[in-house]
């Protein structure tokens, strides 16, 4: 295993959490990603689902479209994702499939995680695999998704934007 710069992580990490908490200001479930590559941020971007009325808005996907639109192709063999939550099998196939080899995260989803929280996707037969790093600003992550969610239960059943 490679022993990654905490100091560093933390940096990119905050700055996924900034993406993160101007989704919540939005009323997007906030989650923040950022895409590094030689300490030169290629993608910060946050989840849009609710905005765009599209359920790929993913703060991820937007980031990896985002920074393939950068690098004029689809390999990021040479960046780190930086998300605040563990991403969900959608996000993961596409971590997958653009090859990206550092995948950051934040917060677990114990019930949506796809890199060993709720399946690990690294554990299938794929062609490519990932190195995951757990827990930077772990709290921090969890904090913001926490207090948004008891916002939004104060507020009542209908907290969702109207369609």
């Amino acid at each position: 295993m490679i022993k990654r710069d905490r100091e560093r992580d933390q940096y990119y990490m905050a700055i996924a959490l900034e993406e993160a908490a101007a989704c919540a200001r939005e009323g997007e479930v906030p989650v923040g990603a950022v895409i590094v590559r030689e300490n030169k941020i290629l993608a910060r971007c946050g989840n849009g689902r609710e905005r765009q009325r599209d359920a790929t808005a993913h703060a991820e996907l937007s980031a990896i479209r985002s920074a393939c639109e950068a690098l004029g192709g689809w390999h990021l063999t040479d960046c780190e994702l930086f998300v605040t939550l563990e991403p969900c099998p959608m996000c993961g196939g596409a971590i997958i499939n653009a090859r990206l080899p550092w995948v950051i995260i934040g917060a677990k989803d114990l019930k949506g995680g796809a890199f060993g929280s709720m399946m690990d996707l690294c554990s299938f037969p794929v062609n490519h695999k990932p190195q995951i790093a757990f827990g930077v600003m772990e709290e921090a992550c969890a904090e913001v998704l926490t207090a948004f969610f008891r916002e939004r239960r104060a507020a009542g059943p209908r907290w969702k934007k109207k369609t």
